[in-house]
């Protein structure tokens, strides 16, 4: 019997939104001592040149998504909303307080969780508690995550007026059965309605988020979806594979049997002909999963090789130093991660206290910092680079010849002193860039950590 590439590729990997990857942080030699000289470091290596971007986490929900792997507290006590924003302010002022100057914001950006769950008057009580201490990037860059059922157009105007120009809105996929097997119901109406507002208001990048390989989702399903999306015209597309990962999240992916899910070859079908459908339209694949028409900057950035990822997914605007406010939230100097704690009332403890709510973290070697530099070129360029006294490292030539079989299926090319990805290696981008990554090499995980690569 042959083997399709999906088959033999389809391993458990990480998504690399990050290197190292957190089951892979070394916890044991982290301390805020150290996190707090990498973000010192950083900040003055880039304030001035690039700004910062700050991430703020905001959890609440009123229900449970059962596809959503995002840290979440269920509620539909809005009470919730003032102290929560205090607490992120404090913290934020913590973070201003050991910078020895004022912070340049590059880049916000509000998700969750449901960040719409907050009043538009909460939310700018937030933003312009966060720009009270500090100045805003003439090239900045504000965007939020919306909600499709609960966001207002007092939403879309409030956050308008405070700088933001670009919305993601959640989608999924249109289909009342996957809807309901997700817990996610929102017709069509909602979706445009949002989308109509956001472009009256003014807006200049709304994103539609879909998701392929849900619980009982059909080819026809996803040509429904691909087809309703096109004809509102977003102008970014993330078209997600749907990580099931019910080990990691516990009864929120149990509405559903395993069977139900689309495996395998079956799956991807589903991306082959949604991005065929997409390209038909104009939109051009950016990285891995992302698709955006020539008029975005997501599509410019990538064509000028600025395009970057983090903690957030792909971003037009590269900063070095990335600050996640909130619960759970996870920040980047680009020498260390430090992650805040995930529990609420725990976050809470710590703020009252004037702590760093930072439960755990990462301070990167010399080694991680190449590494990390490979992966995130492959995963933004689909190429990388190295040379005698740049970029180089001790295992590169077992790690390229580790991929000598995805060279010889015509995955990627190998050149003396670089490795470009293939049009028909794309779908195996994390394959390739689990080849580089030299911890997960030296310490195979004895469990499943991580969602299926393709």
């Amino acid at each position: 019997m042959t083997v399709s590439l999906v088959q033999k590729y389809n391993v458990p990997g990480p998504r690399y939104t990050s290197y190292p990857t957190v089951p892979y942080w070394d916890e044991s030699s982290f301390s805020s001592k150290k996190w707090s000289a990498t973000l010192l470091q950083s900040f003055n290596e880039s304030n001035a040149s690039e700004g910062i971007s700050l991430y703020i986490h905001l959890p609440f929900c009123e229900s449970l998504c059962t596809f959503c792997g995002c840290h979440k507290r269920i509620t539909k006590r809005h009470e919730v909303e003032n102290p929560y924003i205090e607490a992120v302010l404090k913290e934020w002022q913590l973070y201003c307080d050991t910078f020895p100057e004022k912070p340049i914001i590059k880049e916000i950006h509000l998700g969750g969780g449901t960040p719409t769950f907050f009043a538009p008057e909460n939310l700018e009580q937030l933003i312009n508690g966060i720009m009270a201490k500090a100045e805003k990037a003439k090239e900045h860059e504000f965007s939020f995550e919306g909600h499709p059922n609960n966001t207002t157009k007092a939403h879309l105007q409030k956050l308008y007026d405070l700088g933001f120009r670009r919305v993601s809105f959640g989608v999924q996929d249109y289909s009342d059965k996957v809807q309901t097997a997700i817990h996610r119901l929102q017709p069509f109406h909602n979706v445009a309605k949002v989308t109509f507002w956001a472009r009256e208001i003014g807006y200049t990048s709304v994103s539609h988020d879909l998701v392929f390989g849900l619980p009982f989702q059909t080819l026809d399903n996803v040509i429904d979806t691909i087809e309703k999306t096109n004809s509102l015209a977003p102008d970014r597309i993330a078209f997600y594979s749907y990580a099931h990962v019910p080990w990691i999240k516990g009864n929120g992916q149990r509405g559903f049997k395993d069977e139900d899910v689309p495996k395998d070859d079956e799956k991807r079908k589903l991306y082959e002909v949604g991005k065929a459908l997409l390209a038909e339209r104009g939109y051009h694949e950016i990285g891995m999963d992302h698709f955006a028409l020539k008029e975005d900057s997501m599509y410019q950035s990538f064509q000028e090789g600025k395009l970057h990822r983090n903690f957030m997914g792909y971003t037009a605007s590269k900063t070095r130093l990335m600050i996640g406010l909130g619960v759970s939230s996870i920040s980047d100097s680009w020498y260390g991660f430090a992650q805040n704690e995930k529990e609420l009332e725990t976050y809470y403890d710590n703020i009252n206290r004037n702590e760093l709510p930072v439960f755990r973290g990462h301070i990167l070697t010399e080694e991680d910092l190449i590494i990390r530099q490979h992966i995130l070129n492959l995963m933004c360029q689909f190429k990388t680079t190295w040379h005698y006294n740049e970029g180089n490292f001790k295992e590169l030539h077992e790690v390229l010849d580790s991929l000598l079989e995805m060279s010889h299926d015509e995955l990627l090319v190998i050149k003396p002193n670089s490795l470009t990805v293939t049009e028909k290696g794309k779908p195996f981008v994390r394959n390739i860039c689990m080849a580089f990554d030299l911890r997960l090499k030296r310490k195979t995980p004895q469990n499943q950590l991580f969602s299926m690569t393709v």
